[in-house]
């Protein structure tokens, strides 16, 4: 009597049965991130993870997204970033989300967050919509210990580092990256990197940098970074391969050999790149380094002694035609806080407004009055196409977008933060063919999961965490300009992080899904 009334009841009310899924997707084109040729399936998720793959007719899900044969790939991974304060103030990384990016690597080029235990802190109790893997600064740890000093450390500040190192890495951190052409990291010799980067290679980190030199010395300095991944016996990363400067275009052939014969040798060395000919940094870059070496106050002493501005506009000067350029018409104003009227506005055109004479002497002068009101962040538009493509077919080369969560109208930032993942789709693998989808998916996803130890992640695979998307191969398109460089990619229609919608029928849901990645958990 029990039984009947029990099939009674489900037959009644057969709400009461929960789904077998939470999310269902369905008719999807599957690329799952090895590089493999596509395929047709279903995916069903459960509780953040991927649990069945194949043709499910019959199954139930609280959400079901019909792909329509779109694209189901795994979410992007960005393995260059710089989000530690922009995710603060933006948890739900709008900029990232739209361009498919699940997952970011951040605290690049030897700047990251000094206590990372603390930042994972702060972030898992804020709530994200992307997951964060950080790595640990150079820069951050011997401003910590040296501040701006221009000389070696003692054994006792290399001590102090060393251990710093090692409480991030114990706190997750993924491996030790470092900004050799910034202030203090450029104060550093080899011998100090490679100290500290054996300490991050103890508990399996990766060596990403931000070389020492990307124009006329860009080969030493490539070869700095792998002897220092050999000396420490870690896995090396270069950051944004590029060669840049007029005199410097066609190098790539030359640098990219560079990393295939130490592959060849053994090592385990990858890069990674931005879609643009244009990089992005600060305008202090354009003076030498030891103008910077004690600090701000000794830098703008130096600035006001007649002798020592001299030597450093002479130093400019000396770049500047290094480089084989007239001007500085290709440095271009990003932000500027003391007078946002200069963004998007080249230095040259600065110095006109000034009513100052058209030569690069004049623009020198220029651009130290602006760094002694605060610097600026500059678009310097310096690479050549060719390079950019020839370097893009590299099978070893991942992405990164090198870049913030910038504020919708705020400044004039490089559009590399709105649209790298979907110019590459778009312009580079649909319309010019530089390499297929299958190709671009998997150097998008499971190079960098395998790269930078991120378990689970980067494959559409059973067990595997629900980070997925799905997208139009030909309509993905980005629209960030430099011109106008506040516009999300579009031709993404889902975006889950986790198991969750972050992004629905091409709009953000505002779900903050995402989790912190420590290192190997």
């Amino acid at each position: 009597m029990l039984l009947r009334l029990t099939c009674l009841l489900w037959a009644i009310f057969p709400f009461v049965a929960s789904a077998q899924y939470d999310v269902l997707i369905k008719n999807g084109k599957i690329y799952d991130g090895t590089g493999n040729a596509w395929y047709r399936a279903d995916i069903g998720i459960k509780d953040g993870r991927i649990t069945r793959i194949g043709l499910l007719p019959g199954a139930t899900a609280n959400k079901i997204i019909d792909a329509n044969y779109l694209v189901v790939a795994p979410g992007f991974i960005d393995v260059h970033g710089h989000i530690e304060s922009g995710i603060m103030t933006t948890p739900t990384a709008d900029n990232y989300i739209y361009d498919g990016v699940t997952t970011v690597v951040t605290g690049n080029c030897g700047g990251s967050e000094e206590d990372i235990a603390d930042f994972f802190r702060r972030t898992d109790s804020l709530k994200i919509s992307i997951n964060i893997a950080t790595l640990y600064g150079h820069n951050t740890v011997r401003n910590a210990v040296m501040k701006r000093e221009n000389r070696a450390p003692t054994s006792a500040e290399l001590k102090q580092m060393e251990n710093l190192v090692d409480s991030a890495m114990l706190a997750g951190a993924v491996g030790f990256s470092t900004g050799l052409i910034y202030i203090p990291g450029t104060f550093a010799q080899t011998d100090e990197v490679a100290a500290l980067a054996k300490r991050a290679a103890l508990q399996g980190g990766v060596y990403a940098s931000h070389i020492r030199n990307e124009e006329a010395k860009v080969t030493d300095a490539i070869q700095e970074a792998i002897n220092i991944g050999i000396s420490a016996g870690m896995p090396v990363q270069i950051s944004h391969f590029k060669v840049s400067g007029r005199a410097n275009w066609g190098r790539s052939k030359e640098t990219l050999q560079m990393i295939e014969d130490a592959r060849l040798k053994g090592y385990d060395v990858t890069i990674d790149q931005y879609p643009y000919t244009a990089s992005s940094t600060n305008l202090g870059v354009r003076l030498p380094d030891w103008a910077f070496g004690g600090g701000n106050d000794s830098l703008l002493a130096r600035l006001n002694n007649p002798v020592t501005r001299a030597q450093i506009k002479k130093e400019m000067l000396q770049q500047l035609h290094s480089y084989k350029y007239k001007n500085y018409s290709y440095a271009v104003v990003a932000n500027y806080a003391a007078d946002s009227s200069y963004n998007g506005k080249s230095i040259t055109e600065i110095n006109a407004l000034l009513g100052r004479k058209p030569k690069p002497a004049y623009e020198a002068e220029t651009i130290l009055d602006m760094i002694s009101k605060g610097g600026a962040q500059m678009v310097y538009h310096g690479m050549d196409e060719n390079d950019v493509k020839y370097i893009m077919g590299y099978p070893f080369c991942m992405v990164g977008a090198d870049a913030g969560i910038p504020v919708p109208g705020k400044g004039m930032p490089h559009p590399r933060g709105y649209g790298s993942n979907a110019r590459i789709l778009g312009k580079y693998v649909r319309d010019e063919k530089v390499m297929s989808l299958e190709e671009a998916i998997r150097r998008m996803t499971s190079l960098a999961a395998t790269k930078f130890h991120l378990k689970n992640r980067g494959q559409i695979h059973e067990g595997f965490a629900a980070d997925i998307i799905v997208f139009d191969p030909a309509t993905i398109s980005d629209h960030a300009t430099y011109e106008k460089p506040h516009q999300y990619s579009t031709g993404i229609s889902y975006v889950l992080v986790n198991g969750e919608l972050v992004l629905a029928e091409g709009k953000h849901t505002g779900r903050r899904s995402g989790q912190n990645l420590r290192r190997d958990q």
